[in-house]
């Protein structure tokens, strides 16, 4: 499965320069390829909107929060998501293709696999992040 180099570029401007809130990855044909940017003023809903109810897709998340002990940080999600109700080939696609992606994005923080949207809601990724 080949990455375009497009992935890797805005994973970069998302890390470094916080131009994206999150990203939307699909694998097209044999590669994996930006299906989505979400404008760093979007949220958490914003995104979850964004991922397809039947269809497999890869993410990446900016996640914003404030500590316990007031300080603030941002911690970097990448996603799985793949419903129950997509098809068994795509799942199995991109179960086998998931750990060669997210070797080439350099710097997540935190893994999370979801097959339904409550396994990823907003306090999930909260309580991941803490």
């Amino acid at each position: 499965m080949a990455v375009e180099d497009e992935c890797k570029i805005k994973f970069l401007e998302l890390k470094s320069k916080r131009n994206y809130r999150f990203i939307i990855f699909r694998i097209d044909g044999q590669q994996v390829v930006v299906e989505k940017l979400g404008s760093p003023e979007e949220n958490y809903d914003d995104f979850s909107n964004s991922l397809p109810a039947n269809e497999c897709r890869y993410a990446v998340f900016d996640f914003d929060f404030t500590t316990a002990e007031n300080c603030q940080k941002s911690k970097i999600f990448f996603i799985a998501w793949s419903p129950d109700s997509s098809r068994v080939r795509m799942k199995m696609v991109y179960a086998s293709s998931k750990d060669r992606f997210k070797r080439e994005l350099d710097g997540i923080q935190v893994e999370l696999q979801a097959t339904d949207p409550s396994e990823m809601s907003f306090d999930i990724i909260k309580s991941r992040a803490l």
